[in-house]
């Protein structure tokens, strides 16, 4: 029986998977972000007015947090990420195996934008820090704050989860 190089490399990864020798964090598949509840989500600007409508997945366990939105290859402008944060505290983030842009929003527990970190770099390491406690972060597609004019001190509000 001729046996392939690949043959050979997935024969070796499936024996560490089931060994244990490989990390905890290795052993587990991604999830389906079709798993993830979602919600609509709007943000109300005050000058100019203008309301703007999300329909965006809940992060709301920590294995849903920390995948977050790593391995989306492509993101519609009308959707996103919440992840809520009970209770509010200093957040950080990170791009790792996000393959996109991101448009990160600090959302303070009145609902209120308190930071705002625009085009997060894909592929990255570097930590990404709300400097204050936040109740919420909210992820859009690279370029949102941007084009749509969205401001710190813009309102949040969302639904729950369904």
């Amino acid at each position: 029986m001729r046996v392939s190089r690949r043959g050979i490399w997935r024969a070796l990864l499936l024996s560490l998977l089931f060994s244990g020798a490989l990390p905890l964090a290795a052993q587990q598949l991604p999830l389906e972000l079709s798993s993830y509840p979602r919600t609509d989500l709007t943000i109300t600007q005050a000058h100019p007015a203008r309301v703007h409508s999300f329909r965006v997945w809940v992060a709301d366990t920590d294995a849903r947090a920390q995948q977050g939105l790593m391995f989306v290859s492509d993101l519609p402008q009308s959707q996103g990420m919440i992840f809520p944060l009970v209770p509010p505290r200093v957040e950080n983030m990170w791009m790792k195996n996000t393959y996109i842009e991101l448009d990160m929003l600090f959302i303070g527990s009145g609902g209120r934008v308190e930071k705002i970190i625009e085009r997060a770099h894909p592929m990255s390491l570097e930590t990404l820090s709300s400097g204050g406690p936040v109740a919420a972060v909210l992820e859009l597609k690279g370029g949102s704050v941007a084009r749509l004019g969205l401001k710190v001190g813009d309102q949040v509000s969302w639904k729950p989860a369904s």
